[in-house]
């Protein structure tokens, strides 16, 4: 298993709905070892597979040092809500305060194929929150009050990884091209 690039803000797999897994085999096994590893050494406490380029409905958590996985989440939230800050590995280094459920029952399954339900509240439910919002196609500042999402795409657009904030940065492909240098 190894660690993957993670997407940045920007990256169009972000904000598309990723599709639910129907195979559960060894390369779905393998996906949940590669967003566990990658979630472990960026660190973060959690990690979707669109955030390595994956378009499939799959997420890792890590929160109170409980390492869970789930495939093909439905969520059920709590009426009750918190507000607290938030921050996302493909956002890297930006904290907001984001307003979620209190709490989450999640139902789904596992790397094999067996039905799971997790439930959390606070932390776990936040991670849970957003980590199936990414496989929806959603961002956390997608979530905030005009107010703090305007202050956070003013802080994406100046943060140093972002590129937004002035003409495109070309990057050279590490991939031949086979002698169609364009």
């Amino acid at each position: 298993m190894s660690v993957q690039p993670i997407r940045l803000f920007g990256d169009p797999v972000l904000t598309t709905k990723a599709v639910p897994v129907v195979d559960f085999d060894a390369e779905l096994r393998r996906l949940v070892a590669d967003l566990a590893d990658t979630m472990q050494a960026a660190p973060g406490s959690g990690l979707a597979a669109p955030q390595i380029g994956v378009g499939l409905r799959v997420f890792t958590w890590n929160v109170d040092g409980e390492l869970g996985h789930l495939v093909n989440p439905k969520l059920t939230l709590s009426t009750d809500e918190q507000l607290g800050p938030e921050g996302c590995l493909s956002i890297p280094g930006l904290y907001f305060d984001c307003r979620r459920a209190q709490s989450v029952v999640a139902r789904g399954f596992n790397m094999y194929g067996d039905p799971v339900v997790i439930e959390g509240s606070e932390y776990l439910a936040r991670a849970i929150q957003h980590e199936t919002d990414h496989l929806d196609g959603i961002l956390f500042v997608d979530r905030l009050d005009t107010a703090t999402r305007k202050q956070a795409m003013k802080a994406i657009r100046e943060a140093e990884w972002s590129g937004l904030s002035g003409p495109p940065q070309i990057k050279v492909s590490p991939h031949p091209t086979n002698g169609f240098g364009l």
